[in-house]
C-alpha cells in the first residue's frame, strides 16, 4: 500500500470512529506502528487530525466525545485485559459502584460470576450485562438517560447516590493525567462520576494506555483521590505512557498493568494462561542487583505485584508501582 493510500485509510478510520489507537491503525493498514506514527504526523501537519497519546483523534478532540458505537470498537483487546484483571479485585459479598463506559461494561460481564455482589450503577449497559446474574443484585440510579453512552445523568442520578457507602468505585473516562487526574468530555457525566466517587472508600480507574496523557474538559476524579489505576501494557516505544505512569505512582496511585501476551504453551501455567511476572514499564531501567532498587533489581518506584486475591477470572500478567 502506498503512503497516500495508507493515510487516506487512516483518515477514514479516524473520521468514522472519532479516535483510533496506533495499534489498531497499524493492524488495519498492515504496517508497523512506526510507519503509522509517521503517517499520523503528516496528517496532523495538514490539519486533518490531532495526535493524542497512543493514537489519533479528529481536530478539536478536547471537546469531542465519541458515541458508544464508536468507542465499543476501540482498543478491544486492551479493555478485555483490563477488565479481566480488575474483576479479580472484587470479592464475594462486596458492594461496589460501577460507572458508565465500554471498559466498565467489559468489567460487568465478568462480575456476573461473583456471588453475593451488589452493584450500584448509572449505566444501562452495565445493568444489562448483569441482568441475568442470579447471585448479583443490581441497583440503578435515577436520572435522565443520555443516549450517546446509555447512562443516567443529571440531578436525579446524583441525588439517588446521596448517603450511599460502598467499598470501591470502578470508573473510566476520556483522559488521564497525573496533573489533573481522570477527565471526560461531558459535564453531566463528570458530575455523576464525582457523586459515584464520593460514595466509595476506594477509587479504581480503568483506562487503556491510549488515554494516558490525554486531558479533556471536565475533571471527574483528581489524582489524589485515585486509589488504583488498572491499565494495559503500553508499547515498548511509548515513553510518554511510562512517564505518565511514573508520575501517577509518584503521587501515590497504585498502578496495575495487564499484559496481553502469553507465555508459550506448555509452561508452568499451561497453554493460553496470562502469567504474572516482574515487568519494567517502557523507559524504566532495571538497576543492578544489590543497588538502590533492592532485591530483584527493580527501580525505586517499580516492584513486582503481590498476587491479587483469587477471583473468578484468569489473572493477567501484572506489575504494580507503589510509592515507597
Amino acid at each position: 500500500m502506498f503512503a497516500a493510500e495508507r493515510r487516506q485509510l487512516i483518515l477514514e478510520m479516524v473520521r468514522a470512529n472519532g479516535a483510533v489507537s496506533l495499534r489498531e491503525l497499524a493492524r488495519v493498514v498492515q504496517t508497523s506502528e512506526v510507519t503509522v506514527r509517521r503517517d499520523v504526523r503528516a496528517l496532523e501537519a495538514e490539519g486533518l487530525l490531532d495526535r493524542r497519546h497512543g493514537g489519533a483523534v479528529l481536530p478539536g478532540g478536547l471537546t469531542r466525545e465519541s458515541g458508544f458505537p464508536q468507542k465499543s470498537h476501540l482498543s478491544t483487546a486492551e479493555k478485555t485485559a483490563i477488565a479481566d484483571l480488575a474483576a479479580g479485585l472484587v470479592g464475594e459479598g462486596e458492594a461496589i459502584v460501577v460507572g458508565a463506559g465500554t471498559t466498565t461494561q467489559e468489567l460487568a460481564r465478568r462480575l456476573a460470576r461473583v456471588p453475593g455482589l451488589t452493584v450500584v450503577t448509572n449505566s444501562l449497559l452495565v445493568a444489562q450485562a448483569l441482568a441475568h446474574a442470579n447471585r448479583v443484585e443490581v441497583v440503578m440510579t435515577g436520572g435522565t438517560l443520555r443516549g450517546s453512552n446509555y447512562a443516567l445523568v443529571g440531578s436525579g442520578a446524583e441525588q439517588s447516590l446521596q448517603g450511599l457507602r460502598v467499598s470501591r468505585a470502578f470508573l473510566s473516562g476520556s483522559g488521564l493525567t497525573a496533573e489533573r487526574g481522570l477527565s471526560t468530555s461531558n459535564m453531566l457525566s463528570a458530575s455523576v462520576d464525582r457523586a459515584l466517587v464520593q460514595a466509595a472508600a476506594e477509587v479504581v480507574v480503568l483506562a487503556d494506555h491510549t488515554k494516558l496523557g490525554s486531558d479533556t474538559m471536565f475533571q471527574t476524579v483528581p489524582t489524589e483521590l485515585i486509589t488504583r489505576l488498572v491499565t494495559d501494557e503500553p508499547p515498548a516505544h511509548d515513553e510518554r505512557a511510562a512517564t505518565e505512569l511514573q508520575a501517577l505512582a509518584d503521587q501515590g496511585v497504585e498502578i496495575t498493568v495487564a499484559g496481553q501476551s502469553a507465555e508459550p504453551a506448555g509452561g508452568e501455567s499451561g497453554p493460553g494462561h496470562r502469567p504474572r511476572r516482574e515487568m519494567p514499564l517502557p523507559g524504566q531501567r532495571r538497576t543492578q542487583p544489590g543497588g538502590h532498587g533492592g532485591p530483584g533489581g527493580l527501580g525505586p518506584q517499580l516492584r513486582s505485584a503481590a498476587a491479587l486475591s483469587e477471583g473468578p477470572v484468569e489473572r493477567g500478567r501484572v506489575a504494580d508501582l507503589r510509592r515507597r
